[in-house]
């Protein structure tokens, strides 16, 4: 480990601007969970040195999380099989708790192919079990010519004897960590939506744009501690806000408003979206690589029993910070001369326009509110579940059902999609493998808007 410097004092932003704000009850509301939270880092999972030959591994590593910090599982037996079934690879779990299996063939053979990764849970150690009882089993597509990371979370053993409404309630208290996190995100889109009437395929990197810069920012040599209190995460955090607003702002400054000037339509910036989004992608996995990445603090905080539900502190941090910026932003729409002013942009902007507001500098605000808050919800998804370098692409389709299930262009609607959603594919998987959850909510999408097309909370507009 590197050694870490101390007594380094984040910068603040300007006084006023929103980021700011945010920023400043990011640093009031976990400042609870820095002190004493940091958790040195075992000697387990270990990353195994780069392979020289041209070949495909599948590489994993299993923590137990009953204990902290979280302690390397060895001894556990993994097996891959491809497309047919067939068995073609396995390894059990070393002291170090990574197991490490070669596909056959080079690199070129397998690309494209798909194989399953599945976990032996007879294996695991007496009194533990997998996080997601249904998730014994993970079915990775080889897209890239390099090696595949995986993950099963190993956590307490929930009995047979668990009630199903008690493994309901704790999986819908899991989904609502997960929708507030998606209501951010939803929430952003929405804004962009509602006063460019953009649909922007670009929006999951903006999320996974937030986790990287906090990764960033959490990876440099040296604890920044105030009054002895570790505060890396927080500043991570704030940072990441500030970047991501900033990012947002200079989007719509060098690409969307030029193109609005020249009157390309709304079907040619989708397209040019599309196209961003997959550059930015590529981008981010040269920057970060491929692997699953976590933050150094509160990695696996001791849980709390909040009668049958078992919550970490951490997650109740971030569903409590997550609510009040809802609820700020909220408030500043419906209050504030900026959020009225987005309104009416959002309801006509020739008239906006002839009626004196600036309809550029609201959109330019739009973007940068949006983008902000789907950097922070990225750094926030981060600290619950980890991220790679596709973690906005992998949740855009959850966060575009939220907005068009709540009504596109509705703040209220985004975010009550975001809450339909996130729990309900979370609860979805006592009935349904985990694998499909995502399907499930698609479809709850497809019925809602055969009988209320406009969303739950949106207004009919007639066409032609």
């Amino acid at each position: 480990m590197h050694p870490r410097r101390t007594n380094r004092r984040p910068g603040h932003p300007r006084g006023g601007s929103l980021a700011g704000l945010l920023a400043a009850v990011v640093i009031l509301l976990l400042m609870p969970f820095g002190a004493g939270s940091a958790i040195a880092a075992p000697a387990t999972c270990v990353k195994p040195p780069p392979h020289n030959d041209d070949t495909i591994h599948v590489i994993g590593c299993l923590t137990d999380t009953r204990h902290q910090p979280p302690t390397p599982v060895s001894g556990v037996k993994i097996t891959v099989s491809d497309s047919s079934g067939k068995k073609v690879g396995a390894d059990s779990s070393d002291k170090t708790g990574i197991f490490d299996i070669t596909l056959p063939g080079s690199s070129a053979d397998v690309v494209g192919e798909t194989y399953t990764i599945h976990i032996d849970t007879s294996t695991l150690p007496k009194g533990a079990a997998l996080r997601n009882p249904k998730q014994v089993s993970l079915k990775e597509q080889v897209r890239l010519s390099s090696d595949i990371y995986v993950a099963f979370p190993i956590g307490n053993d929930l009995t047979p004897e668990t009630s199903l409404a008690v493994q309901a309630l704790q999986l819908a208290a899991g989904g609502l960590v997960f929708s507030f996190l998606l209501a951010m995100a939803s929430l952003g889109l929405s804004m962009i939506f509602g006063t460019t009437g953009l649909t922007n395929f670009a929006h999951g990197e903006l999320v996974t744009f937030g986790a990287i810069v906090a990764f960033g920012i959490d990876s440099l040599p040296g604890n920044i501690t105030v009054a002895g209190v570790n505060i890396t995460m927080v500043t991570a955090v704030a940072v990441a806000i500030v970047a991501s607003t900033f990012f947002g702002w200079l989007q719509d400054k060098i690409l969307w408003k030029p193109l609005r000037k020249k009157g390309v339509g709304l079907i040619a910036a989708m397209i040019v979206s599309i196209g961003l989004s997959i550059f930015l992608r590529n981008v981010f996995q040269y920057v970060a690589g491929a692997a699953n990445h976590n933050y150094s603090q509160w990695t696996s905080p001791e849980p709390w029993h909040i009668g049958p539900i078992l919550l970490t502190p951490k997650d109740i941090g971030v569903m409590c910070f997550s609510a009040l910026v809802l609820v700020l932003i909220s408030l500043a729409v419906q209050k504030t001369r900026i959020g009225k002013a987005t309104r009416a942009v959002a309801d006509n902007p020739a008239l906006a326009a002839s009626s004196g507001i600036n309809v550029d500098r609201v959109i330019s605000v739009v973007w940068s509110v949006g983008a902000g808050l789907a950097g922070l919800s990225g750094v926030l998804l981060g600290m619950t579940q980890g991220f790679d370098y596709q973690i906005g692409f992998k949740i855009l389709l959850l966060v575009f059902a939220a907005v068009v299930l709540g009504g596109l262009g509705s703040v209220w609607g985004a975010i009550l999609g975001s809450f339909i959603i996130g729990i309900f594919i979370e609860v979805s998987t006592l009935f349904i493998p985990a694998e499909l959850k995502f399907v499930g909510a698609l479809l709850v999408l497809i019925v809602v808007l055969l009988f209320r097309p406009q969303g739950l909370l949106g207004r009919a507009e007639r066409v032609g």
